[in-house]
């Protein structure tokens, strides 16, 4: 046996920087990977310290709240400006510097500012829409709790969010007060959950949760986590997009010991896919948190199949899973961003069987009323004949698949059973 210091391959000292590479096959020098890069100030912020943007006390403290504000940065056009007038009493007007940072300045159709800017679109109320589309008040047995399905909840432990998107299906109830859920009715949230022995999955939404300080996020959790029933807690979020800076070691570390942890992330556009976001994804990923993304589809903005399929590869990249399409609730003054279910089914085929299956999120449509999440997808199935099922593949090819003969197999098993039988009364 050879000793391994005969050995031909070339290892790292220890302690060395290098990466542990095979030197059978050197990777040649223009293929090594750069090294990472750091985002800077942007120029409008110039004046701000690095340490300050990477604050994201900072982010939320200097957030874009007004039209003066917001002529300084960018090239407001007539739509924008009568929509931020008239933005008061609907849904608050307010932006992250850094979110504000990924808008082109002077393209009103930017799919970044499209979501966070009012535009006087938002003042047509169609016939179809409705101030709780997804009838969560109905189905709400105490305040800041919705109970619909038979083994989970959502819990809404605060109003605010870091940028208020102008499609938010919660308009009636986000950037109100800015306020998290009171003491009382925390209590009485416990109190309902350890009667209602079936619910084992519980998730926090609102508004944002993440933007709750690390204490008070902790004691939310770990009361539901002590809870014997509860088996599985989930964060609903979109500040590791609009607030990536939010994303802290000791926000990671204080989520890791309430594992089985889950986290859906709110990704609209591959515009948003930073580097400062991809540490941010990656950071909570080495946390063992499994991530996933829950996609609103927008007219104008990610209508587009190539668009989407952009958005769904770069986000396997960061390791968040696309998980959800939603069509756009039926929420007030958001009719300008809806788009129609056909719409949907199309990015669904551009989808399926072009690229991974990771990569494929379920198109959902979240019934008005309170109907629950249905899933919308193109037909592959033709038809049912006796005995076959004739399939459509994603390149539009029909194949049939027999089913399997049940009278058959129940005919050749009572014949084996009886010759089974047989055998047992001759011995």
């Amino acid at each position: 046996m050879e000793i391994a210091s005969d050995c031909s391959v070339a290892l790292p000292l220890k302690g060395t920087e290098r990466t542990l590479q095979l030197q059978l096959f050197p990777m040649p020098a223009e293929e090594r990977k750069p090294e990472e890069t750091r985002e800077v100030v942007p120029p409008f912020w110039r004046n701000v310290s690095q340490r300050e943007w990477d604050d994201w006390r900072w982010q939320l403290r200097h957030r874009i709240t007004t039209y003066e504000q917001l002529k300084d940065i960018l090239d407001l056009v007539p739509e924008e400006i009568e929509g931020i007038k008239h933005s008061k009493g609907r849904l608050a007007l307010a932006v992250t510097p850094y979110f504000a940072s990924l808008m082109d300045p002077s393209n009103p159709n930017c799919p970044i500012r499209r979501q966070a800017i009012p535009r006087i679109e938002e003042n047509h109320i169609s016939k179809s829409d409705m101030v709780d589309p997804c009838g969560e008040d109905r189905d709400s047995p105490v305040p800041g709790l919705v109970h619909r399905y038979p083994d989970r909840v959502l819990l809404l432990v605060t109003d605010q969010c870091a940028v208020y998107c102008r499609y938010c299906t919660r308009r009636r109830l986000v950037g109100t007060n800015e306020r998290s859920i009171t003491q009382g009715n925390f209590e009485e949230v416990l109190k309902y959950l350890k009667t209602h022995r079936k619910v084992r999955d519980v998730l926090l939404s609102g508004g944002d949760p993440l933007l709750l300080e690390n204490e008070r996020l902790e004691e939310i959790l770990s009361r539901l986590r002590v809870i014997p029933h509860i088996e599985i807690l989930r964060i609903g979020t979109r500040a590791p997009v609009t607030l990536p800076q939010r994303i802290t070691g000791g926000l990671v570390r204080m989520l890791k010991k309430y594992h089985p942890l889950m986290m859906s992330i709110h990704f609209t556009h591959p515009k948003e896919i930073t580097e400062t976001v991809k540490r941010a994804c990656g950071d909570l990923a080495d946390g063992g948190i499994p991530l996933g993304s829950q996609t609103v589809l927008l007219k104008g903005i990610n209508d587009k199949p190539y668009v989407m399929k952009k958005l769904v590869q770069e986000l396997l990249k960061i390791r968040v899973r696309p998980y959800y399409i939603y069509q756009c609730d039926l929420a007030m003054g958001t009719e300008h961003f809806r788009t129609s279910i056909a719409t949907g089914i199309q990015i669904i085929e551009k989808l399926r069987g072009h690229t991974t299956g990771y990569a494929v999120p379920t198109y959902v449509v979240d019934a008005p009323g309170g109907g629950g999440k249905i899933p919308v997808d193109p037909v592959y199935v033709i038809s049912r004949g006796k005995g076959k099922v004739v399939l459509r593949n994603y390149e539009g090819k029909t194949f049939e698949y027999p089913e399997p003969n049940i009278i058959e197999f129940k005919r050749a098993r009572s014949i084996g059973e009886e010759k089974v039988a047989s055998k047992k009364v001759s011995a």
